[in-house]
């Protein structure tokens, strides 16, 4: 992965409200719910609905979102391929973190079965 500085610090200064209607195109398209698609980013992160809204809202930045998230016990079970690269090997823990939601959205766009998305 391009694990430059410039790298990092553009996927932290990305703002979620930005990105959260692509991630919701992207999973309606395929016929999944903007529940579905909530419901994967509390897991990952442990917000809940009012808080997601909030972040959307202030138009907080990835950083700022995953700085204060808690993150699941289990992200670490996510493994695969994003955009050409193993998540599992991403260093920068805020890329890796973001890339983690990346990852759980396509599987919820490619049609997985929740259980498995969550890593039940």
């Amino acid at each position: 992965m391009n694990n430059t500085n410039s790298h990092d610090e553009r996927i932290a200064k990305m703002v979620f409200a930005s990105v959260y209607p692509l991630y919701l195109t992207k999973v309606e398209k395929k016929g999944r719910t903007k529940a579905e698609l909530d419901e994967v980013i509390t897991w990952l992160t442990g917000f809940n609905q009012k808080q997601l809204a909030e972040f959307m809202e202030k138009k907080v930045t990835f950083e700022t979102f995953f700085g204060q998230a808690t993150l699941n016990p289990n992200a670490g079970l996510i493994t695969g391929t994003i955009c050409g690269y193993r998540v599992e090997e991403i260093s920068n823990p805020l890329t890796q973190q973001v890339r983690y939601l990346d990852k759980l959205v396509d599987e919820l766009a490619k049609g997985k079965k929740m259980e498995k998305i969550l890593r039940k």
